[in-house]
């Protein structure tokens, strides 16, 4: 296949190599506990931070007026990021890219020690871009806040000198398109499900507590603010 060949090089001056040489360059420059501190978000933390926003979806869609159907959309979203990592083993087994720090030894800063299996594509980007869509789908706030941390990771691989740029885009298309063209299926398996524990002693799950006080309280659906679902909730909810 072209794109193999195309992807399996990465020699000479061409723009990938160019590009991932420029930017790791980069790491030459600053302090090495700085190095060492961007290695290790690049690695662990931004991936981390990624579930934490995650966990902040949920807790939020459990507030909402459709909160089953949101948080089946979170769940989603946590689980769109595990089967696009899945789907991206056969997508290395056939690419087969070696990653630039083995294709061009000695010419890199390579901040973290790391294996020489396949570089393209890359499972930090395509993890941290399923995430960001899927949440993007529930609640934008919190999809744009992980969709930054997608954007700053696949940065950081490059700079890190583990991927090339195009490694880290391969990534992102994989996971965007998983996320959005497994989503109907999904969502049509989720959502009753979720729906079910509403009804079962893990409904706490589903459903914030507090809201249901409030609707009990009050004598009226406790829900956000009209044509905002995302806004916190109003005053006399959270006096309830």
């Amino acid at each position: 296949m072209a794109t193999v060949v195309l992807l399996s090089d990465g020699e000479g001056g061409d723009i990938d190599w160019s590009l991932t040489s420029t930017i790791n360059g980069l790491a030459r420059d600053l302090p090495q506990a700085v190095d060492s501190v961007l290695g290790f978000l690049g690695e662990y933390g931004v991936p981390l931070a990624s579930v934490l926003v995650l966990l902040g979806a949920w807790l939020q869609a459990r507030r909402r007026p459709d909160a089953a159907e949101s948080v089946a959309g979170v769940l989603w979203a946590g689980l769109a990021a595990g089967v696009a990592l899945i789907l991206n083993v056969p997508v290395r087994a056939l690419v087969e890219r070696p990653r630039p720090f083995v294709s061009h030894p000695g010419q890199l800063d390579l901040l973290m020690d790391h294996q020489a299996n396949g570089s393209f594509a890359s499972d930090h980007a395509t993890f941290t871009m399923a995430l960001a869509v899927g949440l993007l789908l529930v609640i934008r706030r919190y999809g744009m806040i992980a969709l930054g941390l997608a954007g700053f990771e696949g940065l950081l691989r490059v700079f890190m000198g583990v991927h090339y740029p195009t490694d880290v885009v391969g990534g992102f298309a994989l996971g965007t398109a998983t996320t959005l063209l497994l989503a109907p299926i999904a969502m049509a398996v989720l959502a009753p499900l979720v729906h079910a524990l509403t009804r079962s002693s893990l409904a706490p799950l589903v459903r914030s507590e507090r809201r249901v006080r409030g609707t009990r309280a009050t004598g009226r659906p406790s829900t956000s603010l009209a044509g905002a679902p995302d806004s916190p909730d109003t005053p006399d909810e959270l006096a309830a």
